[in-house]
């Protein structure tokens, strides 16, 4: 009977009658991090009418609930501080949830599908961080699924490391640079797609996504088999599992929407993996296979999902830090090319210039890992470079640093009668990781054809020729599957890839 009624919580709209005695939501628990600096919103339930009274360190809140049992106070800003206080939430019923060993610090959710719930243990330099770590606290949501969005989910605060190698990783050296308590709100599964955490609303704002969701309710068939897993024997097959997790909004449902709005700096994205199986989406396969943008339409939906998270977390200044998908050799069949490192093969080169479409957005930072990554392995092990190059974005962007986060980006291509010449921002000390002339650059004139370029660095850019092309026109940089690239700036961050032409791939 209990297991009956945790699956018709987690899987059934939030009733306000099943929580008539004061609770807080979710992710207030013992050993929780507060964020630091902007107003802290603390919220539950109790009965209809009640007035209850928040206080933590000097402050005291009070609020009256509505006439669905829910109430909501905001702390104003908090300093960050290493002394574990109390925070206690009091009814005039005479009920009274305390919450001990609660800190203030610098608070990130991390999220996204495989990569980013890639474990701690599998990477060697990660865990050999371990012994060192400290201040770092994690609140990891259980996976699973709902249809409609729920109030609440499955977690607690623990004052331990998270499981992810990039979300430990990041938080150990931000953690260094912030000198404060950090907190990580773990809520990813692997192979799951951008639109599996999209909030159901988004329908109106992204078309695709529309289609995608009519086709959902209407395929019976796959909403019996999901309510036929949830009901059914724990913990799941990994059939089932996969099953789960390769839907659309139903992740968010359960596993993001009952963490707003509770107060974060931002959000760390690493996905992107399953949405590269076609260039346009709604492909013809499994409804689960096919549910997705493609590559080509991830750039606009992706700064569609930012924006409409922001509402949920009602701050515009909420930022992102979006992994960019490192290197990968498959690429999707039927493209003009499969070679790894093509220029025109329908490889991850094009979801990667959709995922830089973000940095269209305020408070967004791109980390770049177009020099990490396996030919083969979808799943690679190069883990401990990305979070420290997200700490980096961080430490300039919210902590106000004066850091290098970014490598070199391009800024202008001049044309000359023989060559092309490359400028680029962030370029102090451009050079080569390995001392060579740089790779991964091709050029094409107007007939579309690309051949290699020899390249030169000159001061602070690039200059390009080609005995095969004698008047070049465009250039493209690392943008192929896997590229073999060495251009890195004085701070030993790689160049971000890029293309001038319009082509269509």
């Amino acid at each position: 009977m209990k297991t009956l009624l945790i699956l018709i919580l987690l899987t059934a709209p939030f009733v306000a009658s099943l929580h008539a005695s004061l609770q807080l939501a979710s992710p207030f628990t013992d050993h929780m991090v507060l964020q630091r600096d902007q107003a802290v919103p603390v919220w539950g339930w109790c009965d209809t009418g009640e007035k209850v009274e928040v206080r933590f360190g000097d402050q005291v809140v009070k609020t009256t609930s509505d006439a669905e049992g829910q109430w909501r106070v905001d702390l104003k800003p908090l300093k960050a501080s290493f002394d574990a206080e109390t925070l206690a939430v009091s009814t005039a019923s005479g009920e009274r949830v305390e919450l001990q060993d609660v800190v203030v610090g610098e608070v990130w959710i991390c999220s996204g599908q495989s990569n980013m719930q890639f474990a701690v243990n599998s990477v060697p330099e990660i865990k050999a961080l371990i012994p060192t770590a400290k201040n770092i606290r994690t609140f990891e949501v259980k996976r699973m699924v709902a249809f409609d969005e729920q109030a609440r989910c499955e977690g607690s605060w623990e004052t331990s490391i998270p499981s992810s190698a990039v979300a430990f990783s990041f938080a150990y050296m931000l953690e260094a640079k912030a000198d404060v308590p950090v907190g990580i709100i773990l809520t990813s599964w692997g192979s799951s797609s951008l639109e599996a955490w999209m909030p159901r609303d988004m329908v109106e704002t992204v078309p695709h996504f529309k289609t995608i969701m009519d086709e959902f309710d209407a395929d019976q068939e796959t909403r019996s088999k999901i309510e036929s897993i949830l009901n059914g024997r724990q913990p799941w097959s990994r059939s089932d599992d996969v099953f789960l997790r390769r839907q659309t909004n139903i992740l968010y449902n359960a596993m993001m929407h009952p963490l707003a709005p509770f107060a974060c700096r931002g959000l760390v994205w690493y996905q992107g993996e399953r949405n590269t199986q076609s260039m346009h989406g709604l492909v013809e396969a499994p409804f689960y296979s096919r549910n997705n943008s493609g590559m080509l339409k991830y750039g606009d939906t992706l700064k569609q999902w930012i924006t409409r998270y922001r509402q949920e977390w009602e701050n515009d200044a909420m930022h992102f830090l979006v992994v960019m998908l490192p290197g990968y050799g498959k690429s999707i069949n039927g493209g003009p090319s499969s070679e790894p490192d093509s220029p025109v093969a329908h490889s991850w080169a094009w979801i990667r210039e959709s995922q830089l479409k973000a940095l269209d957005l305020d408070h967004v930072g791109v980390s770049n890992s177009i020099d990490l990554g396996d030919i083969k392995n979808v799943h690679p092990k190069d883990k401990l470079p990305i979070g420290e190059r997200l700490a980096l974005l961080a430490a300039r962007d919210t902590l106000g640093q004066a850091v290098v986060a970014e490598g070199p980006e391009m800024s202008e291509v001049v044309k000359t009668n023989d060559s092309l010449i490359v400028h680029f921002e962030n370029a102090a000390g451009l050079s080569t990781s390995d001392g060579a002339m740089p790779t991964g650059f091709w050029v094409s004139d107007k007939s579309g054809k690309w051949v290699r370029a020899t390249a030169k660095i000159d001061g602070g850019t690039v200059v390009l020729r080609s005995e095969e092309i004698n008047k070049p026109l465009y250039v493209r940089y690392a943008f192929a599957g896997y590229p073999k690239v060495n251009l890195v700036n004085g701070a030993g961050l790689p160049a971000y890839p890029f293309r001038t032409d319009s082509f269509a791939p």
